[in-house]
Parts: C-alpha cells; sequence; structure tokens
C-alpha cells in the first residue's frame, strides 16, 4: 500500500521526537485504532429488538467502549506507535514489491471515511492486481468489517466470487438469501413499491383472475415467460412479491453485462449489479437455463431480451422474440410447467428523451456506445433483424408522476408429457407462438383493465395510506 502518504506517517518524524512513555491521547490516533464507536456498540443489538429493549444494551455497550477509549490512552504509549508504524511501512514496502505476483482472486472493500489508507489507493491495487475486484463503501471507516449492518458474505456473493468447487458454476454456487438479506431487501425495496404500488394477479384453473399469486404453482421446474418493462424497472417489484408471498427466489436468466469482468463492473460501489447476483441471477444461455430446470428451480426468461428493456421511441410493449423456438424443446425435456406473464406501466413512470436512434447519431456517444458494446459477449449475435439488435446503451429518460405497476400471470402450460415437442418443430414453434400470444394478450388486458383502477395516480393512492396506515394493501380494478 502507498503507506508513506498516509496522514498517520506523515506524522512519524513529529511522533519520534516526542517522549517514549507518553500517553496516545490524539483523537485522530485513537479513532484509528477504534473506530467508530456508534457503529461498533451497534453491533451487539439484535435487529428483533424492540426500542425499549435496545436502548439499555445500546447504552451498556457504548459506554463500556467510551471507558476503553479513555483508559486506553494509559495503555499505549508513544514508543509503541512509533515502532508499529515503522513495522508498518517496511511490510507496505515489500507487498508492493510483491504484487505482480499475486495470481489468486482478491476482493479489496474501500471505505470512504478511511483514517489509515489514503484516497485513490484501492485505484492503485485494483490496476497492479490482475485479478481484483473492488467494492466502495463511500460513508464507512476502516473498521468496516466490526459495523453492524455489514455483511461481508452478501458482498462476495455479489461480486460472484464465492464457489463451491474448483471452478465457478453460477447455478450450483448460489446461495439463497439469508434471512437477513430478506429483511435488507424488503427494506431496500419498500419505498419503490409504496412508489409504484404493483398490482399482482393470477389465473386459477378455473380461469378466473384473482389477486394476488394463488394461481401460481408450489413447485418447480416453472419457467416464467413474460415482457420486460423500459430499463427492467418492474425486476424488483417481481422478485420482492415472489419472496414475500411464495417465499421462493427466481433464478433470473440475466444478461452477461451483469457479470462481465470489464473495468467499469470491477470496480464501483455496490450496487443494483451485485444485487442480481445475490438473488439467483445467472448468465442467459442454453447451459445454464438447461442446469437450472434440471434442478427443478423457478426459472425466469425474457425471450425480449435487451431489446425489450433498451426499446426505443413508440416501442411500448411491442415483444422483440426470436422466431426460433428458442425455450420450448428444453421445458418439454424437463416436464416444465411454462407461466406467460405480462406487465404494464413503464409509460405512467417513465419516459424516453433520447432513445439508441437519437444516440447513434451524436458523434461522441455513437463511439461510447461502440466502444462500450465491443467488450461485452453477444447474446443474439445468431439472429438477424430487429429482434436480434440488442445494442446495449443507456437511453436518457424523463420521470413521470409515478403510476402503477401492473403484473398478471396467466394459465399454466404444462409440457409433462410432451416428449413429441423435442422431435417435431412445427409443434413446438406452435406452441412457442401460442406462448407469445398469451403475453400479449396478457398486456392488452391490464392496458385495457388499469383504466378502471380509482388508484392508478400516485395522489389517490397517498391519501388512501393516510387513512388506512401505510402497510395497507391499494385496492385496483375488479378483475
Amino acid at each position: 500500500m502507498s503507506c508513506a502518504k498516509t496522514t498517520v506517517q506523515a506524522k512519524l518524524p513529529l511522533l519520534e521526537l516526542m517522549p517514549s512513555n507518553l500517553s496516545v491521547i490524539h483523537p485522530h490516533l485513537l479513532r484509528c485504532l477504534i473506530g467508530e464507536p456508534l457503529r461498533m456498540a451497534m453491533v451487539s443489538i439484535q435487529n428483533d429488538l424492540s426500542l425499549q429493549g435496545a436502548l439499555p444494551m445500546f447504552s451498556q455497550t457504548l459506554s463500556s467502549m467510551l471507558t476503553l477509549t479513555s483508559e486506553i490512552g494509559d495503555i499505549i504509549k508513544m514508543d509503541t506507535v512509533v515502532w508499529r508504524l515503522k513495522l508498518l511501512k517496511s511490510g507496505a514496502a515489500y507487498a508492493n514489491s510483491r504484487l505482480h505476483a499475486v495470481q489468486a482472486e482478491v476482493l479489496l472493500l474501500a471505505s470512504g471515511n478511511e483514517n489509515l489508507p489514503p484516497s485513490g489507493e484501492a485505484d492503485r491495487l485494483f490496476k497492479s492486481l490482475k485479478n481484483c475486484k473492488v467494492r466502495y463503501f463511500r460513508n464507512r471507516g476502516h473498521t468496516l468489517l466490526m459495523e453492524h449492518d455489514f455483511n461481508l458474505l452478501t458482498v462476495i456473493k455479489g461480486v460472484n466470487m464465492y464457489r463451491r468447487g474448483k471452478k465457478r458454476d453460477f447455478v450450483t454456487d448460489f446461495l439463497p438469501p439469508t434471512f437477513t438479506e430478506f429483511k435488507k431487501s424488503t427494506k431496500d425495496f419498500k419505498q419503490l413499491n409504496e412508489l409504484l404500488s404493483p398490482v399482482m394477479l393470477s389465473t386459477l384453473e378455473t380461469g378466473k383472475i384473482v389477486r394476488g399469486l394463488t394461481g401460481i404453482p408450489d413447485k418447480g421446474p416453472i419457467l416464467f415467460v413474460g415482457n420486460h418493462q423500459l430499463l427492467g424497472i418492474e425486476v424488483p417489484s417481481l422478485f420482492d412479491g415472489f419472496l414475500k408471498e411464495k417465499k421462493i427466489t427466481i433464478r433470473a436468466l440475466s444478461n452477461p453485462l451483469f457479470f462481465v469482468g470489464n473495468n467499469w463492473a470491477l470496480c464501483q460501489e455496490l450496487s443494483l449489479f451485485d444485487a442480481v447476483s445475490v438473488y439467483g441471477g445467472v448468465p442467459v444461455s442454453p447451459i445454464n437455463m438447461y442446469k437450472l430446470l434440471e434442478k427443478n428451480e423457478s426459472v425466469l426468461l425474457y425471450p425480449g431480451g435487451a431489446r425489450e428493456v433498451l426499446h426505443r421511441k413508440g416501442e411500448g410493449y411491442r415483444c422483440f422474440w426470436s422466431h426460433k423456438q428458442e425455450f420450448i424443446r428444453m421445458a418439454a425435456r424437463f416436464g416444465v410447467t411454462i407461466m406467460p406473464f405480462g406487465c404494464v406501466g413503464e409509460d405512467d413512470i417513465l419516459e424516453i428523451a433520447l432513445d439508441y436512434n437519437d444516440q447513434k447519431n451524436i458523434p461522441y456517444l455513437r463511439d461510447w456506445i461502440k466502444s462500450f458494446n465491443a467488450d461485452l459477449p453477444s447474446v443474439r449475435d445468431t439472429v438477424i433483424g430487429e429482434d436480434g439488435n440488442q445494442v446495449l446503451h443507456l437511453p436518457v429518460v424523463l420521470p413521470k408522476i409515478p403510476g402503477r405497476l401492473y403484473f398478471l400471470f396467466g394459465k399454466p402450460i404444462e409440457t409433462k408429457g410432451m416428449d413429441n415437442l423435442l422431435m417435431d418443430k412445427k409443434l413446438a414453434n406452435d406452441l412457442y407462438l401460442h406462448t407469445k400470444s398469451e403475453v400479449g394478450n396478457l398486456v392488452s388486458y391490464l392496458k385495457r383493465k388499469r383504466e378502471e383502477d380509482p388508484y392508478r395516480s400516485i395522489m389517490r393512492r397517498t391519501l388512501y395510506r393516510a387513512i388506512w396506515g401505510a402497510s395497507a394493501q391499494v385496492p385496483t380494478f375488479k378483475p
């Protein structure tokens, strides 16, 4: 590390001139030794404690830590501090000379409020180490691992560095979200759910549409097939709904962008990209889909892929499915239940200001998009036409006064016992087109019925919650 540039090392000549038996009472030195007392005192408090039970425990822990703070200056003398700083300087020099030889995977956690390492040290190490990933925590201190709301396992899973065997396998290496992660996701999605107030509907075997996920089978393998919204704004609500009501984690077949090893993805703050891996996302590929269905998982597939997520102006709710029956025969092989679903609401939330057609006419943006896509693996490079035109870019969007998200899951399509789909391409293609038609019908139904929703406006939803409570389920149209 760049030890010589730290603020403490800069003071080393001055510290050497001080009497060796002088107590360490400098606030900066004490903070380097014990970290942030308030954050560390929270570690001993259980999450399920009430406010009345947590306050005495917090007060007792904080009191003991402050007592330690007042006594530590008498325990650690100045000559000890000087000796440790010289040892650190020597060790850092040796480590710097050996960085080029490190071949192992390295996960570097960089906090923004560090008292010892200088700013920019994480960037230097990222460039020096051959196989390194960095995650920044801007509002944390150097005692990051000792803070109450930090979970190292979540970070490791998010950067895909956890593996069970010699080689990484996105399917089998997955660890389901822990109870702590589940509670955190509920907290993280709370504001989004209050803002968009998603409505989830499902279809019973009788054909009756009901609110909730009652019509969804409880056991896999299940393949959820539906349409994407602009920028994938529906995905967090979809995951959260299944976690809460069905207690299952849907394994989403996701764009390789979330898993690639370019500098932009490797060196960033903890983000939605990491959440994709934590909640079971895998790179979309026939092999990964095969493995998931073989394990009886619940799998989420968007046949329209990035082309639907990043659609152009005037293309809302248009399906960009390949002409090949990509998933039908694999579903038949494992007797999968196909669940078609439709989702609407993007046009009530976002409006596209600059799409790909606009951006490719701007020289700087055109060059950036070309350079960015050159380093990414293509998902549909063999598909000809607009369905295969999945150029990744970031459309410029304008927010609207939020409307509402609507999901509708249709009647299950059973493939168990339909082995003839494996050999009969025409039959497989007919079922593929039928599934696509079902998704389109579900979308049309939701677009029509949402006009009857008295709480489509966020104003009326806010008023309803003000009267009936923040946790009240806001009504919607009658199916």
